[in-house]
């Protein structure tokens, strides 16, 4: 009999192993946080142009100019405050002397007066053998008396006098102690500004860095420029006071000769000479007073130029190195003119000018809050101790933002 083939519907198999949804599910996991990541990361801060670069570093040295100036006023403080203190210690110990030997001698007076001990006058009179001996004991007991009290008065003096120094002397060390804090406060503004600026540089590649370089030397040209500018319209206006000078002196002299003309001869000669030593004398005060000045002005450029290619040092004033005011302090002492010590200072000295009027040794401020100083040599140039490394050199006054001037002389 033949085998009936199956008409059994085949099976369909089942799968019975789940998805592999592991790499599926990291996948996207790693998605998701790569997008969570993108979304919330801090944005990267664009690097400043190198131009902002230049402001910056130029601010803080500026600022680090200021807090120099700062630091000097605090130190010459500190110097006159130490030299009083120690003025006062010893006029203390002086006193304190005098005080010992007024003690002394009260205490050799206390000593006799117990030695011979009390006795009322009245007695002593009853019981002296001659009366004469008691009024001439008596006198002597009166001067001796006298000496007690002026002992006793000088000592008294002298211990109010050591006192009021003793006082003195405290408050001054509390002054020099305020004046210490304040140096240390302006060492560490200096120090700070000055770390921010070389951070700021250590940061630069090399080709920003030669970028940097040709900012600057564009600068410097442009200051050199309006420098020859100013040296054309001086020179200018120079030759034309000459001129006119020239001019007056021409007319007097004419005037004098009609004066002696209308004179007579005698009386025209005397005429004359007495027109001549005044006119003389008057042009003579004048030049006088200028070339007072300009023999100051000449010693003062000679040491500044002397100076050129030294360091400056913020809080120098020589030999060696110098800070800005230290360097015009210095070169103005050589003409035997006392400057003080900082620029806030030094801009109060002589007679202010404006920049088109400028001589040599005429002192020159820069920035709004006078934080800088140079020495003008002619020719819109001036010589300065410009900045943190950086050498005394020649530059134009146009380098910076001008301030003011004045004539210290």
């Amino acid at each position: 009999m033949p085998v009936l083939a199956s008409h059994r519907k085949p099976r369909t198999k089942v799968r019975t192993t789940p998805p592999a949804v592991g790499f599926t599910t990291a996948a996207l996991a790693s998605v998701t946080l790569l997008s969570t990541q993108s979304a919330t990361a801090a944005p990267v801060e664009p690097k400043p142009a190198i131009e902002d670069v230049q402001k910056k570093v130029d601010e803080l040295y500026r600022q680090a100019g200021s807090a120099t100036q700062q630091y000097n006023r605090a130190k010459a403080a500190s110097t006159a405050q130490r030299a009083k203190v120690d003025t006062l210690l010893s006029d203390v110990a002086k006193r304190t002397e005098k005080i010992n030997e007024a003690r002394r001698e009260l205490g050799a007076f206390a000593a006799e007066q117990y030695r011979t001990g009390g006795i009322a006058p009245t007695a002593t009179f009853f019981l002296a053998d001659d009366p004469q001996a008691y009024f001439d004991q008596s006198r002597l007991m009166s001067r001796s008396t006298e000496r007690q009290q002026k002992a006793v008065d000088d000592f008294r003096t002298q211990q109010a006098a050591a006192s009021k120094k003793r006082a003195e002397a405290v408050q001054s060390l509390e002054s020099l102690t305020e004046t210490q804090t304040t140096l240390r406060s302006s060492k560490q503004q200096v120090q700070n500004k000055l770390t921010e600026a070389r951070s700021l540089l250590a940061k630069l590649t090399a080709e920003e860095k030669a970028r940097l370089a040709e900012l600057e030397r564009k600068k410097e040209a442009e200051a050199r420029e309006k420098a020859e500018k100013l040296a054309r319209r001086q020179a200018a206006e120079a030759k034309e006071r000459e001129k006119r000078e020239a001019a007056e002196r021409k007319a007097r002299e004419e005037a004098a000769k009609e004066s002696g003309g209308d004179s007579g001869s005698g009386s025209g000669s005397g005429t004359g000479t007495g027109t001549s030593p005044g006119s003389g004398t008057g042009t003579g005060t004048g030049t006088g007073t200028d070339g007072s000045y300009a023999a100051k002005a000449e010693k003062v450029l000679a040491f500044a130029r002397a100076q050129i290619g030294k360091p400056y040092v913020w809080g120098a004033s020589g030999p060696a190195s110098y800070d800005c005011s230290g360097l015009t302090q210095a070169a103005w002492r050589e003409a035997g003119v006392t400057l003080p010590r900082t620029t806030w200072d030094q801009v109060k000295v002589g007679t202010r000018v404006a920049t088109s009027d400028l001589q040599p040794g005429d002192l020159v401020f820069f920035y709004d809050d006078i934080s800088h100083v140079g020495i003008y040599k002619g020719d819109g140039m001036m010589i300065h101790a410009p900045k943190p490394g950086a050498n005394v050199r020649e530059e134009s006054i146009y380098y910076m933002p001008i301030y003011g001037s004045v004539r210290p002389a």
